[in-house]
């Protein structure tokens, strides 16, 4: 499985990576990575065509379960990706910010 740490994704996120959350909407307007795009997970097959072919895609989840998932999906269509190991749960505990209340 292509899984990054949090320091890792960090560096990619300030370096203006493609990053797609695949929680449901309730769960990304609870508190997400700023800039993220929310995905859930069961539209991600049909959404693959509007994500980049170049660079890397990072799929966050709350923990990195359902992100793993993701990579799987998102590499089967011919898209680099990579799953942030612990999710939003360990960006904030590593002190990064989210955006709450925000539309998905």
């Amino acid at each position: 499985m292509r899984e990054v740490d949090i320091r890792t994704f960090a560096a990619a996120h300030a370096d203006g990576a493609t990053v797609i959350d695949v929680r449901e909407p309730v769960e990304y307007v609870g508190g997400h990575v700023p800039g993220a795009r929310c995905i859930p997970l069961g539209h991600l097959p049909a959404s693959t065509r509007d994500l980049p072919r170049t660079g890397t895609v990072y799929a966050i989840c709350a923990s990195g379960n359902r992100s793993q998932v993701a990579v799987e999906l998102l590499e089967r269509a011919g898209i680099d990706a990579r799953s942030v190991a612990g999710g939003t749960t360990a960006w904030v505990r590593a002190g990064h910010p989210v955006t709450q209340g925000s539309r998905a």
